[in-house]
């Protein structure tokens, strides 16, 4: 039986905040600008003052319209799908998917690293990015070999992608994963040898860690859980050896410029913003490669 908007009976934490009407465990501060009743960021549908539960969009309480004049958005402006996690999943199913090829084939990987040119001087560049072959910017994000390296990955992407997938909407959230993961692998290009092979998702997944952070900011939640996690995995990143600093700090500002423009953009006028900020960093992506790419050849 559901319980009444605003009843005594809502499930509140220690701190007092009651938990989400459709997932108890979660707590928000947020509640249906209609019904009153508390909605947590995967439930929350932007409206014109405020945010709305799903309910009340679908029903166009107090609207005058039509319920199919109302479509669901998040805060983000994206349109709130049946499965909030399809995006997620699919960008897992893609990193198994490669990383049990890698252990089919020994050679798999060879096309798919990124490194910036072979073989080392003073020869001529055969192969890497710097011959032409940027598309490797890419493919090294969905490429890992070590066990531990994909197990850490995948959980993080399962932890931070699905509730920002909620939150951005489908289109937003794979603007923003594959942003902060091209950005990661510009920097480690500019910046690492350009004869060691570097591979993994690391560079979104930090992008990933700084939109949830900018989120979390937006809807006024404890950030100290965030910013310990990001911290601990920064500790890790600048202590352990054979992990690529550059591509973790490149996703990670990446990520938070894309996350506040995805956030913060004004109503009228959310895609220019939204977008446009995910074209600029692009450019700098783009404008690093070719100078890195100058240097090397």
């Amino acid at each position: 039986m559901e319980q009444a908007p605003g009843s005594p009976q809502e499930p509140q934490d220690e701190q007092g905040l009651p938990g989400c009407y459709r997932h108890p465990d979660r707590q928000t501060g947020i509640r249906c600008v209609r019904c009153e009743r508390p909605i947590c960021p995967e439930c929350m549908v932007s409206a014109s003052v405020g945010f709305q539960c799903p309910e009340c969009v679908r029903s166009g309480s107090g609207t005058g319209h039509a319920p199919a004049a109302n479509q669901p958005r998040t805060i983000a402006g994206g349109t709130i799908a049946a499965d909030p996690r399809l995006v997620t999943k699919l960008l897992i199913g893609i990193n198994v998917a490669v990383f049990i090829a890698a252990h089919v084939s020994d050679t798999f990987l060879d096309r798919l690293v990124l490194f910036g040119s072979w073989p080392p001087a003073p020869y001529a560049p055969q192969e890497g990015v710097a011959a032409g072959e940027w598309y490797r910017l890419v493919t090294s994000m969905f490429a890992h070999y070590e066990i531990w390296h994909i197990a850490f990955n995948m959980l993080s992407l399962w932890w931070l992608g699905g509730p920002l997938e909620a939150a951005l909407g489908r289109v937003r959230y794979l603007a923003l994963y594959f942003v902060s993961g091209l950005a990661g692998s510009a920097v480690a290009y500019v910046f690492t040898d350009p004869h060691i092979p570097i591979l993994g998702a690391s560079g979104a997944i930090y992008g990933l860690f700084g939109a949830t952070a900018v989120l979390m900011r937006r809807l006024n939640y404890d950030l100290r859980p965030i910013i310990a996690l990001l911290v601990i995995n920064l500790i890790f990143t600048f202590t352990w050896s054979g992990i690529s600093w550059q591509a973790h700090i490149g996703g990670l500002v990446a990520g938070l410029a894309v996350g506040y423009a995805m956030v913060h953009a004004p109503r009228e006028r959310r895609s220019l913003v939204q977008y446009g900020t995910c074209g600029l960093v692009l450019a700098v992506v783009v404008v690093m490669v070719l100078v890195r790419t100058a240097q090397l050849t």
